[in-house]
């Protein structure tokens, strides 16, 4: 038998009694911001669920008071190259790529915050199951950065795709509901037993019926330029990120801390959010 790989940054569970798995990002001091383990450790558990004929179903959560609060901004390297940050862009849009085309149905169950680069995981996932205070946003357009995965114009409507991604405003599960960015939003308290209901529903339908439902959506998707949105996007944020605004961004992240330097990021829009 082989036995489940050990993780430093996710926990990865099957279901004790239906054909689901879960993975649960694990950095609840960070507010399980990804970096790239994350991010690696992320993929290699999609791919452990969809090997295993034992899993019909995955779910995608964070521990304590967040799903995520996106890329992980500290400690990395950001003197770089545009070869560079298109390597890593390619890599981060793969990983969710592979979440989005995996063969199984996946939940996102959404506590507290989905922003940012949590926020295209999300939407990478085929349903969203948010708690009442979860909050969603792409606030890195406020420190000249963008998603290296570009989802949401294929997941809501273009004037509220604008909204978010112009602004970096936050809104909420109501709001989010209302944008159809979840599918559903449910008391936190009550956010557990609603996933697994959805996931253990999910793992008892009869799996090639969703499995060319899902390759089906896709492929429409995919005939209306999904994979060459999602390349062009790579090309423009590692553009960005190599701008002189760009550089400015990340060598302030050198030389502040992250709360110092997202006190600094949002003070311009103090009193207009």
């Amino acid at each position: 038998m082989t036995s489940t790989p050990v993780f430093e940054t996710i926990l990865y569970e099957k279901d004790a009694t239906d054909k689901f798995g879960t993975i649960t990002l694990n950095r609840p001091d960070k507010l399980n911001a990804m970096n790239k383990t994350a991010i690696r450790e992320i993929d290699a558990a999609v791919a452990l669920a969809v090997a295993d004929p034992d899993v019909n179903a995955l779910v995608i959560t964070g521990a304590g008071r967040a799903f995520s609060a996106g890329y992980d901004l500290q400690g990395a390297d950001y003197d770089v190259d545009i070869e560079d940050w298109h390597a890593d862009m390619g890599e981060n849009t793969q990983a969710l790529l592979n979440i989005w085309k995996a063969p199984i149905p996946v939940i996102a169950s959404i506590n507290g915050y989905a922003l940012a680069g949590a926020l295209e995981l999300m939407m990478a996932c085929d349903l969203a199951i948010a708690a009442d205070n979860a909050k969603f946003g792409e606030p890195e357009v406020r420190h000249n950065s963008g998603p290296p995965s570009l989802f949401m114009p294929w997941v809501i409507a273009s004037r509220d795709v604008r909204w978010l991604m112009y602004t970096g405003d936050l809104v909420d599960a109501q709001e989010a509901l209302a944008m159809r960015l979840v599918n559903k939003v449910v008391p936190a308290s009550e956010l557990r037993e609603a996933t697994d209901k959805l996931a253990r529903k999910l793992a008892r339908m009869p799996v090639p019926a969703i499995k060319y439902a899902k390759a089906s959506i896709n492929n429409q998707q995919i005939a209306a330029g999904l994979m060459t949105s999602m390349d062009y996007n790579v090309h423009a944020i590692a553009a960005l990120h190599v701008s002189r605004r760009g550089r400015e961004w990340m060598g302030n992240l050198a030389k502040m801390s992250l709360k110092e330097y997202l006190e600094v990021r949002d003070a311009p829009f103090k009193g207009l959010d």
